[in-house]
Order: C-alpha cells, then sequence, then structure tokens
C-alpha cells in the first residue's frame, strides 16, 4: 500500500467534507417534498460559477486524468486539441445552441429531439444515449478509477469500485443535480491543487530540484516529440491525431456533439437560472480548459522522462503521484477520487433523468407522480452503476489507451448526433425520417471504415461521416417533399444576444488558443 495512516486520513476528513455540504444544499424547506423538477433540474436555480465548476468536474474525470494522461505519455501534447478546442466549442455552445434549448424548457435532450421531430427519434436516441452511458462512460470511469485505488491501497479493483459507487451515490441518489452541481465546487478545487502538485514535483524532479521551470526545459530537451501539437503523417501517432485535420476536421463534430448534445454535461446549463447565468457558467468553463492540459497532459510526458518503462500506459499519471510527499499525496488521491466520484454522480444522474424523463414517463406511466418520477430516477442510477460494475472489466480492461478507447467508440455516433441536431437547428424542412436515416448512417458508415479502411484515422472518419449523413439526410427530406416540418424551430423567436462580458469572454479565449498554437505549431 502506498498511502500511510496521514494521506488516508485526508481521503477520510474530504469525503466527510463532501457528504456534509451535499447534505446541506440538499435540504427542502419544511413540508416540501422533492420534485421532478427539484431533483433532475436543481430547481433551475444554479448560478453562473456552480455551472462552470460542474461542467469540468463532469467532464474532467478518471478516463480524462488518467486516460489522457496515458495518452500525453504516449502521444505527447498533441492530445491536448481535445482540451483546447473544448474551450472555443464551449463559446459556440452558449451563443447559438444554449438560447434554443433553454427557450424551450426542456429536461432532457431526447425530449427536444421529440419537441423538434417525432416520438420515434425521441425514444430511439434515448435508448442511445442510455447504452451509452451506461456501457461505455459509466465503465471507463469506474474501470480507470478502480484500477488507480488498486494501486494506492493494494485492494482487488472490485473493491474499489464498490468504494467509487457507494460514495459518488451516498449524495447524488439522494440530493439530485442540484446535490451534484454544488458539490463539484470542492472537486474542482481539488483536482486543481492535486494535479498542480503532481505537475509541480514531477518537473521539479526532472530538473534535479532547481525548479519547475528548468525541468519544462528539460523535459522539451529529452522528449521534444512529445511537444508536437500538429502531427506530421510519419509519426506513429498520427492515426490518433491526424495532423491539420484535428483543427478542421472530425475534432469539431466530436467537441460540439459532446458539450453540446451530452445530456450529463448539458443538464448542468439547462439548471441555470437564466441564460445569462448559463453563458457564463460556459465562458468560466471555457477558460479553465485551456489550463486542463498543465493538469492531466504533463504527468503524462513528464513519465517519459521519469518512468520510461511502463507496462500500460494508463499508469503514468499514478505512478507520478508517487512522488507526492505523505500529506500531499492524500491530497492529490483525494482530487483523483473527487473527479472520479464526480464524474460517477453526474452520469448516474443523466441516466436516471433520461430513463424517468424519456422511456417511463413517456412510455410507461404518463400519469406518474412527483414522488414516483423522484423515486424511479434514483432506482435507474442504482441499477445502472450495478451494471457498470459487472462489466467495467470486460469492457475497458483490454484497451491500451482507456480515452482513445472512449473516443473511437463515441466516434461511431457522434458524426448523426450532430446532424440531427444541427438540421433541426437550422433547417425547417429537415424531417423525422431524416433524422432516423442520419443516425442508422453514422453507424453504418463508422463500421464500414472501420471494417475495411482500418488504418484511416477515425478523426477524418468521422469528419468524412458526418459529411456522408448530411447528404442522407438531406436526401431524405428532399425526396420527401419540401414542405417546412409542423415542430420546425423559428429562430426569430429566440433571443441570440449576448452580453458584453460574454463577449469579451469570447475574444479572449480565441486571442489565448491562437497564442498557443502559434508557440507549439
Amino acid at each position: 500500500m502506498i498511502l500511510n495512516g496521514l494521506d488516508i486520513g485526508v481521503l477520510v476528513a474530504y469525503t466527510l467534507i463532501l457528504l456534509f455540504v451535499a447534505y446541506w444544499v440538499s435540504r427542502e424547506k419544511p413540508g416540501h417534498e422533492k420534485n421532478a423538477n427539484d431533483y433532475f433540474l436543481a430547481s433551475k436555480s444554479l448560478p453562473w460559477w456552480a455551472i462552470g465548476a460542474s461542467l469540468i468536474a463532469a467532464n474532467i474525470s478518471a478516463e480524462q486524468i488518467i486516460g489522457m494522461s496515458g495518452s500525453g505519455y504516449v502521444i505527447g501534447m498533441g492530445i491536448a486539441a481535445y482540451e483546447l478546442m473544448a474551450a472555443i466549442t464551449l463559446i459556440v455552445i452558449a451563443k447559438y445552441f444554449l438560447p434554443i434549448f433553454l427557450a424551450k424548457g426542456i429536461y432532457t435532450m431526447p425530449q427536444f429531439l421529440e419537441n423538434r421531430y417525432d416520438g420515434r427519434v425521441r425514444t430511439i436516441m434515448a435508448i442511445f444515449w442510455l447504452a451509452l452511458y451506461t456501457f461505455v462512460n459509466l465503465t471507463s470511469v469506474l474501470y480507470l478509477g478502480s484500477l488507480a485505488i488498486s494501486q494506492f491501497l493494494g485492494v482487488d479493483m472490485l473493491y474499489g469500485m464498490l468504494f467509487l459507487v457507494l460514495f459518488s451515490m451516498a449524495y447524488s441518489v439522494y440530493g439530485g443535480l442540484k446535490a451534484v452541481a454544488m458539490t463539484d465546487i470542492v472537486q474542482v478545487i481539488m483536482l486543481v491543487l492535486g494535479g498542480l502538485f503532481v505537475s509541480y514535483l514531477a518537473l521539479n524532479q526532472i530538473s534535479g530540484d532547481t525548479g519547475v521551470v528548468q525541468g519544462f526545459v528539460t523535459l522539451m530537451e529529452k522528449a521534444p516529440e512529445k511537444f508536437d501539437m500538429i502531427l506530421s503523417k510519419d509519426n506513429p501517432n498520427y492515426i490518433s491525431l491526424p495532423g491539420i485535420s484535428v483543427l478542421i476536421g472530425g475534432l469539431w463534430i466530436m467537441n460540439i456533439s459532446y458539450w453540446g448534445f451530452n445530456q450529463y454535461i448539458i443538464q448542468r446549463a439547462l439548471a441555470a437560472k437564466s441564460l445569462q447565468e448559463a453563458q457564463k457558467g460556459m465562458a468560466f468553463a471555457a477558460y479553465v480548459k485551456l489550463f486542463v492540459p498543465i493538469i492531466v497532459v504533463l504527468p503524462g510526458i513528464c513519465a517519459v522522462v521519469l518512468a520510461p518503462d511502463l507496462a500500460k500506459a494508463d499508469q503514468a499519471y499514478p505512478e507520478m503521484m508517487k512522488l507526492l510527499p505523505h500529506g500531499l499525496l492524500g491530497v492529490a488521491f483525494a482530487a483523483l477520487v473527487a473527479a472520479i466520484a464526480s464524474s460517477l454522480s453526474s452520469m448516474s444522474n443523466s441516466i436516471s433523468t433520461i430513463f424517468t424523463m424519456d422511456i417511463y414517463k413517456k412510455l410507461v406511466n404518463p400519469e406518474a407522480s412527483e414522488h414516483k418520477l423522484v423515486f424511479v430516477g434514483r432506482a435507474t442510477a442504482l441499477i445502472a452503476m450495478v451494471i457498470a460494475i459487472l462489466l467495467a472489466k470486460p469492457l475497458v480492461g483490454q484497451s491500451q489507451q482507456a480515452f482513445q478507447f472512449i473516443q473511437e467508440f463515441t466516434g461511431f455516433f457522434t458524426p448523426g448526433i450532430v446532424v440531427i441536431f444541427l438540421f433541426g437547428f437550422f433547417w425547417k424542412k429537415a424531417s423525422a425520417n431524416s433524422a432516423l436515416a442520419a443516425a442508422i448512417g453514422s453507424v453504418v458508415f463508422s463500421a464500414l471504415f472501420y471494417k475495411f479502411l482500418p488504418e484511416f484515422p477515425f478523426i477524418d472518419r468521422v469528419g468524412v461521416v458526418f459529411v456522408l449523413c448530411c447528404i442522407v439526410a438531406a436526401a431524405i427530406t428532399l425526396l420527401g417533399g419540401t414542405k417546412e416540418q409542423a415542430n420546425a424551430i423559428h429562430l426569430d423567436d429566440v433571443s441570440f444576444k449576448t452580453t458584453s462580458g460574454f463577449n469579451i469572454a469570447s475574444v479572449g479565449v480565441v486571442l489565448i488558443l491562437v497564442a498557443i498554437y502559434a508557440t507549439w505549431w
């Protein structure tokens, strides 16, 4: 066991503080029983700082910290393109997509699709998202989180999974989204502190205790190939990050789908006090994303120098954590547990929201009471966790880079999802049949590429499949007649105006991104 009594004491203290905060914010006024709006959308009361912190906490979990650090070990700083591109994507989502969602007053993404298309699209996409979140996202987070716990505590991975599930469920099942979002503020603080400690000590050791600046210079001298932001075709990792396509191709589709149409991400913005609060929260998250590579990618690159012979790339971050002295190691380990628990609670809450509102209430019991909806939501979250525990090792354990496994799998569905939403937003004639064709075409085209062109970079595949799905959806719409659909969105009714503060923040994000890429090109 790597942790000592002091480290475990820090972890226990953190756990107790988090549970106290969760139960404190989840209290109800005397005589008021928690209803669906309270449980799934935090009574639409979240301020911008809670939204921004919760977005980051939901995003950065085991697959991000351990998985992306592992990709940093193999690929290098180029993998940070996911983080940097996410920053500008958040601004785009906040400006152009979020006003439409909030104007519709929805609970879930499938509900929006029914409002725009029909019930078939809602049900099919609800089932898809339930499967994706349960069998890919939950399993990945649980597996990687339990892997880290087993390395540090010397226990079987099953016990690590049980601890993570019980910890995250202890507050999220009772308190719902409000408990998740408000505790995420504590989680993000721990996450940033823990990540900075790891990066600082890793760089300092590389420099021979002469400081982090010298450590960074030495790291660049010893592993210069790990700092290429745009990979050339002769780079062995080109298939994962295909050069300039990262900036202008399929990664945009991946990011727009994840940050704009992903239930467990966008649900925070749907719970905002107002559109302005939601937009400010997403701008705040965009700035934080610019600095995430320091926390999750840099330790993996440091491991190239400090631990060059790792059996698996995903061991890089836990290996770097071992550099911390006891006490700080407890803080870093608590930060890792915080990130994992936050994502688990976010995903389970979104699974319960989709199942309850899009499957149970829509198809099983339309007259269900508020009390019944909350009960079904809690039961669904618990069942999803049990399934994830059973399937985590068989599904994720064979992958060398878990982060790439997640991206590769979700890339089969992402192009179709983006086509469905973009056509729904901006083309009044787009039909339900065209939406279903895009969803099916996305899987079929992606599978064909995967089978017959396995060396074709998956990011490029996502971009090409997106174009093909656009063609299929447009053809189906035109063949079915060009009349405006009854559920078409009239953008004239939606206000896209933003505050001067949001506009300034947007320009700042863009300028920082340009400076980063100009420096590392």
